[in-house]
């Protein structure tokens, strides 16, 4: 099973001190209960980064894993007219985002925030991170989105780079949600809310003709 790159540590950390708990357990035998508590959270860390090979899909493919929870018309001082999908990822989620439709990276820009539940209305004064990338429907957004307990965003994202559909863009560790901006003219929507949805395979809109 792949494993994304940014888990690496935190699973090896965890896996030397169960194995030092464990060492210390013949002496100690509490140690042993820590051990075993060690061991069954790396379990679960494991399956948090887990980074599944996809089939990438047709037309514009969901950015994350996850329930949609809302789709809202927005003008945004960028895109313009558009319609905006709201994807929230839980725990049990694959947490790697991807790129919607190819596109190159035009800005990247942190946005610093509180950590309201990613679900809450008050989730749009959270931290995130916004990608702006130009793509042949034109100006698009990814943005990443904390959460209360999600409190880091990575984005492998580069500014320039041109990103083909499907490709690995970042992750949230540990929960949140990713907003999909798109220009409301050029898509016709495929999903509804309360829609699951998988990064990279699943359609949210197709071109409009």
């Amino acid at each position: 099973m792949r494993i994304a790159k940014d888990g690496l540590s935190i699973i090896s950390f965890i896996f030397v001190l169960g194995l030092a708990f464990l060492a210390i357990s013949f002496t100690n035998s509490l140690f042993l209960i820590l051990s075993v508590l060690m061991f069954v959270f790396l379990a679960f860390t494991i399956f948090f980064f887990r980074d599944p090979e996809r089939e990438i899909g047709k037309n514009i493919v969901s950015p994350a894993d996850g329930k949609i929870i809302k789709i809202e018309k927005i003008k945004d001082s960028d895109v313009g007219d558009s319609i905006k999908v709201s994807i929230f990822m839980s725990i049990l989620d694959v947490h790697v985002n991807r790129m919607p439709i190819d596109g190159k990276i035009l800005k990247i820009e942190r946005v610093e925030g509180n950590f309201f539940p990613a679900y809450s209305e008050e989730s749009e004064k959270n931290e995130k991170n916004i990608i702006l990338a130009e793509t042949k429907i034109g100006k698009i957004k990814i943005i990443q989105i904390a959460g209360i307990f999600a409190r880091r965003i990575v984005c492998y994202a580069k500014e320039g780079k041109n990103i083909a559909k499907g490709e690995r863009i970042g992750m949230i560790k540990f929960g949140s949600r990713v907003d999909l901006i798109l220009p409301k003219d050029k898509v016709r929507l495929r999903i509804r809310v309360n829609d699951k949805l998988r990064a990279g395979v699943d359609e949210i809109a197709e071109l409009n003709d």
